[in-house]
């Protein structure tokens, strides 16, 4: 901002110690709205980022398949990834991992490309070997999730 003259501060009825004054008041309440703008797009875009997913099955619901696969899950894959958070263990999460329109590798989450990340690995993820019945009721199960 530029300093306005003395005698311009005298003609709208301020002396040049008041217009500082003012000035820097000014300058303070910029700043303030500012940041209040920044504050609340922020907040919008952190609410508009925070999609739900859709809730895990009951295990009161469960088929007698998703329940060998739950325990197929149990001993095979919950040393390292959660089964209802999207929060990471050693692995990413996987709540809702078949119903998100991609992994966290940026595949699309097909049975096709899950089994095959769970037989030969991903990363650091290591292969896991399961006979076709193992496989079909897991993934059954991580359709639950």
């Amino acid at each position: 901002m530029e300093f306005q003259g003395r005698c311009e501060l005298e003609h709208i009825g301020l002396s040049s110690t008041q217009g500082l004054y003012h000035q820097g008041e000014m300058r303070i309440r910029i700043c303030n709205c500012l940041l209040g703008l920044v504050a609340g797009a922020a907040a919008l875009i952190a609410i508009a980022g925070c999609k739900s997913l859709p809730p895990s099955k009951p295990e009161s619901q469960w088929t007698p398949e998703e329940a060998r696969g739950a325990e197929v899950f149990r001993q095979a894959c919950a040393k390292c990834h959660y089964p209802t958070s999207t929060h990471g263990l050693h692995g990413p999460g996987l709540q809702a991992i078949t119903k998100v329109q991609a992994m966290p590798s940026g595949a699309p989450p097909t049975d096709e490309r899950l089994t095959a990340v769970i037989l030969h690995g991903h990363g650091t993820m290591p292969g896991t070997a399961l006979d076709d019945q193992q496989m079909h009721d897991l993934l059954a199960y991580m359709h639950t999730l």
